[in-house]
């Protein structure tokens, strides 16, 4: 039941660096696309303060996700919810943050769209959406590892790969947000913030 995501390991604790200064003291933060839910044990662990609801469109990593949580044990941890992010309405009405990390390559760009949307919905004014993963920077040169990566998503699916921050720039402009920050992140991926203005 449970997955393994080698990637998680090595990230979660850079990433958890950046959730400390971006997430709220308190509330609900909501997941999107929690994947094998160890990102979501491991913020759990890390901001027990905080309720960290995770979610997914797979069945199979929503048992995953929840078979970590009955490991773990962490009593903030809520039971993993059927989120599709491209749906127009959500089993959350509303949330203190939403967190996203490495969907947005890794899926059709209306998923991308409907995060965005359905953020605008359930986030106040100032709570942050935050997203996590490789992206493509108009004035940064791209890492050839991120070059190969990209292609190799657009041969598995010609609607996936690296998206350019400009153009999620644009989108969140769309929905109101703005970008409030840019963390750079170990092995070429980036942390990025956004916020509805107060």
């Amino acid at each position: 039941m449970k997955r393994h995501a080698p990637a998680t390991a090595r990230n979660s604790g850079p990433l958890a660096a950046v959730l400390a200064q971006e997430l709220p003291d308190s509330g609900l933060v909501l997941e999107i696309a929690s994947g094998s839910g160890e990102h979501a044990v491991f913020m759990a662990r890390r901001f027990p303060w905080l309720a960290w609801q995770p979610s997914d469109r797979d069945p199979e990593a929503l048992a995953s996700v929840d078979a970590w949580a009955e490991e773990t044990a962490a009593s903030n941890l809520r039971p993993a919810l059927a989120l599709d992010a491209s749906a127009e309405d959500w089993p959350v009405k509303a949330a203190d943050a939403v967190v996203c990390v490495n969907m947005v390559h890794i899926s059709p760009w209306r998923a991308t769209e409907g995060l965005f949307a359905g953020a605008g919905r359930i986030l106040t004014e100032g709570a942050p959406l935050i997203l996590y993963g490789p992206y493509l920077e108009d004035d940064v040169p791209t890492a050839q590892s991120n070059i190969d990566f990209d292609a190799s998503l657009r041969a598995r699916d010609p609607r996936w790969g690296l998206r350019r921050v400009a153009n999620i720039d644009a989108l969140a402009a769309g929905q109101g947000f703005r970008r409030t920050a840019r963390h750079a992140m170990p092995a070429n991926n980036l942390t990025l913030v956004y916020r509805k203005p107060q």
